[in-house]
């Protein structure tokens, strides 16, 4: 029996998008190989590549699609060496991605908007979707790509094509499905760091109906990063998955298809290096320890363990589509587990300052979608669809001191602590920070949601359509926390013990200068004959609680639902798209589209989660204030962007351009960011984006493809006066770049009887800040800027057996990716340095 491929069918040329994606369609696979389609002979050779997209809900010509949406199929992914979502971003300007504290902690940016990572609460701006199947959070999303048919980035709100969070875009990997041809493909890679990776695909009949497909893949490499302290080299690869695929079609009009996948990573990542050394850096040298100061590119680090980090995610899926004539009915049904379990040493030095900082966090999700898409080739096309999400967020943590720590505040305090606990505290000395003090954290969130969702195309006329769509979405959330604080320190009220401490500093002080601090003529004759150093006794007197505030790292918590917090939110919203799509001639189109999206409330599933200032005022009416307890914010309300946008694409046999502007804004973008010890969760009242899109492909020769895309913004916070930096309304948001372009080149050729490329491209980032508080961007007094040079080469031989020799960041271009205020260590900033030159060889053989 043949191969059955189901397509909608009935698309009119550039009127099915049926999508909410507002915008301009970048153009594909930044570096595709030329191959004919439908020309003349004497042009094959000449002739762009057709782009085949899916993510609108129906399959089409990317050229056919007003759709903001670059596609990188799976020539690009081999020729490039791109192996995980991280690497996508060379080809895809618009796309950042970001690793950070741990190999699950990766976050997706499109166009400057993107938020998620590192806070288990936060479900992510940009949408994840493989083969259809939403991915909730980063971690499962980072595995190593399998076997690949394209990865289509959209940029903009994309809430009536998708059901679940995707106000600022959407990432949808398409797989191969399993073929009624036997066929298949092993791999294998060495590169430098002892860096070893395999794969293999093979795919086949089990029947005349049904067909199956099975992929595995692995992935090492030592570290990269050398440990002088106790720890082991980090930032190494050590991953593994396998992938099962089942397609059954009964009949013409009748198919099913189950995914069931596994994968693993258990690695020592991620290094955090020094990038300013503050003050407290004399303190770890004094405790014995070690830290390599502000030399982040030595690509050496000084810890006293290695950061643990085991994911584990899983995952089964079924598709089934049924052709009913008028129109056609999908179903996708999905459960999928992610667990991560890490330990990292997260003051980032060899002192013993955090003996622990785990973070466990265990993740179960269960979607179903049910849409129906017109077919036929009328004037009028349309898809209704209903998306189920029920998701369950488990989390566990520890933050405990280490067995330096009690030095390192002595040092910190210059043994003021120790003088002041049995005089003002009433406890022998030594009582405070001890080891295994610290938090241990219970976390858990249980997420509800249903959507409606639709698109409605209408051809006016021959050549202009218009396309309505609309979603309808209801999220519960039900948060709770069980956070218990065993520094004792941290829950001393110091403002009401401030005058018994003014006093007592004041007190030492004299009787190291040799003045008894209870005789009133004694302390008066040493002010009238040494008045100097009396001035210095009473400023740093005055100043005690407030140089002992600054040590109170983990103070009490909280917990909710309370009797004035109930834990639980409640959001619905009506999300629309409206465009105009016009074909000025058979190669150039151009539209107008209006557009806007949604995502829920975020809870802080941190232990900077506080109750909002109202809140406060009621706990405190209650009595149920604890010491030291501060305002903050439990959760962000929901986000809701709308984007404007004018687009004109272009395409010829040997040529595509696409040029939009846009004006995108997000009305309570929800700021997440670390503080040293935790992460401020906020509403930005205001965030929006000017930009532009531009992108070409030409090919240049028979042999040769130049390809280019841009992305030129500007970024303004237009209201957050409640941001974890104060009040930075007007500022330019930090880690986005105003300019960012891929530029790549591709050039194709025989050896003898042998298929043969060389490829280059560039990745290149305007200056961004760091930080959005002034005083951590000043103290860094450094932006960062990408200058990035990817290169490959290789050939095929005529039995399907090809050669690539590669190279990532050639150049070896050197920047940090993000940095952060230093753990307990006021002054001093750390962040991660972006991966070193690495390259390799891989064999693959195709059958």
């Amino acid at each position: 029996m043949k191969s059955r491929k189901f397509v909608v069918s009935g698309a009119p040329k550039f009127k099915s998008a049926l999508t909410l994606s507002a915008g301009f369609a970048a153009f594909a696979a930044l570096s595709m190989p030329a191959i004919a389609q439908d020309a003349p002979e004497e042009e094959e050779s000449r002739t762009l590549q057709t782009v085949t997209i899916t993510a609108t809900k129906r399959e089409q010509t990317l050229q056919d699609v007003p759709v903001a949406v670059s596609v990188v199929d799976e020539s690009v992914i081999e020729k490039a060496e791109i192996v995980d979502l991280g690497d996508l971003q060379s080809v895809v300007p618009s796309l950042r991605v970001s690793q950070q504290q741990s190999s699950s902690n990766t976050n997706f940016i499109i166009r400057g908007f993107g938020n998620g990572a590192n806070n288990a609460g936060i479900e992510p701006s940009v949408g994840v979707f493989v083969d259809g199947v939403y991915r909730s959070r980063s971690t499962s999303q980072i595995s190593d790509l399998p076997n690949l048919q394209r990865v289509e980035v959209l940029r903009g709100p994309q809430s009536t094509l998708f059901g679940k969070n995707a106000s600022a875009g959407v990432i949808s990997i398409v797989t191969q499905k399993p073929q009624f041809e036997w066929g298949g493909n092993v791999e294998g890679t060495v590169s430098n760091y002892n860096g070893y990776r395999a794969g293999a695909f093979v795919t086949g009949p089990l029947s005349d109906t049904v067909a199956f497909s099975l992929g595995g893949n692995f992935n090492t490499r030592d570290g990269y990063v050398e440990d002088l302290g106790d720890g082991p080299d980090t930032n190494e690869r050590n991953r593994w998955g396998i992938r099962g695929d089942l397609l059954w079609e009964p009949s013409d009009d009748l198919s099913f298809r189950v995914i069931a996948d596994y994968d693993e990573i258990d690695e020592i990542c991620c290094a955090a290096s020094n990038i300013i050394n503050g003050p407290t850096g004399a303190a770890i040298l004094a405790l014995g320890g070690n830290l390599v100061a502000e030399d982040p590119f030595s690509y050496e680090v000084a810890y006293n363990f290695g950061s643990e980090n085991l994911i584990k995610n899983s995952g089964l899926s079924l598709q089934g589509d049924y052709d009913a004539g008028a129109f056609t009915v999908t179903s996708i049904t999905s459960y999928r587990t992610s667990d991560l379990s890490t330990n990292q040493d997260s003051d980032f030095t060899s002192a013993d300052l955090l003996g622990r900082k785990s973070d466990d966090v265990e993740i179960e999700t269960f979607t179903q979608e049910v849409r129906l898409t017109s077919n036929g080739s009328g004037p009028l096309s349309w898809m209704v669809g209903g998306f189920y999400f029920d998701e369950t967020v488990d989390i566990e943590n520890q933050l405990l001191y280490g067995s330096d720590i009690r030095g390192y505040i002595d040092i910190l305090s210059s043994g003021l602590l120790s003088s002041l606990e049995p005089v003002v505290f009433g406890v022998p000395t030594g009582t405070f920070f001890q080891p295994g003090q610290g938090f241990t954290e219970f976390y858990g969130q249980d997420d509800t949601s249903a959507s409606l969702f639709g698109t409605i195309d209408y051809e006016v006329t021959d050549r202009l359509t218009a396309t309505f769509g609309l979603n309808y979405t209801q999220v519960n959330k039900d948060a709770f926390s069980n956070a218990v604080s065993t520094d004792t320190f941290a829950a001393v009220d110091l403002n009401t013990a401030a005058p018994f401490i003014t006093q007592a500093t004041a007190g030492g002080l004299l009787l190291q200068a040799g003045v008894n601090p209870t005789d009133p003529a004694a302390v008066a004759a040493f002010a009238t004959a040494f008045p100097t150093e009396f001035a210095t006794i009473q400023a740093t007197a005055a100043g005690a609680p407030g140089a002992l505030q600054q040590l109170q790292f983990l103070p009490p918590f909280l917990n909710f639902p309370n009797a004035v917090e109930s834990g639980s939110t409640d959001d619905e919203d009506t999300s629309v798209t409206f465009r105009l799509a016009y074909d000025v001639t058979d190669s150039v189109n151009v539209y107008g589209s209006y557009a806007t999206g949604f995502k829920a409330s975020s809870w802080n599933l941190s232990r900077d989660s506080r109750p909002t200032p109202a809140d406060y005022a009621l706990l405190a009416q209650g009595g149920l204030l604890l010491p030291n307890l501060t305002t903050g914010t439990r959760f962000a309300g929901p986000e809701e962007s709308k984007v404007f946008e004018l687009g004109v694409k272009g395409a010829y046999s040997d040529f595509a351009f696409n040029v939009a502007i846009f004006d995108q804004t997000i009305e309570g973008f929800q700021s997440n960011v670390f503080t040293g010890t935790g992460f401020a969760l906020a509403n930005a009242g205001e965030q929006s984006t000017q930009g532009l899109e531009l992108d070409a492909q030409w090919n240049a020769t028979d042999n040769l493809l130049l390809s280019f895309a841009g992305t030129f913004l500007d970024p303004v916070y237009d209201s957050f006066e409640e941001s974890a930096s104060g009040d930075i309304s007007g500022q330019k948001p930090y880690g986005i770049p105003e300019v960012s372009t891929s530029t790549a080149a591709t050039y194709t050729f025989n050896v003898k009887n042998y298929d043969a490329f060389i490829r280059g491209d560039w990745q290149y980032e305007s200056e961004s800040d760091y930080f959005d508080e002034p005083a951590n961007q000043a103290l860094i007094n450094d932006q960062k800027k990408v200058s990035t040079f990817n290169a490959s080469a290789g050939l095929t031989t005529e039995s399907g057996l090809s050669f690539t020799l590669w190279g990532r960041n050639i150049f070896n271009d050197e920047y940090i990716t993000v940095a952060f205020p230093a753990v307990a260590q006021d002054g001093s900033i750390s962040g991660y340095p972006n991966q070193p030159a690495t390259y390799g060889l891989t064999v693959r053989k195709t059958f």
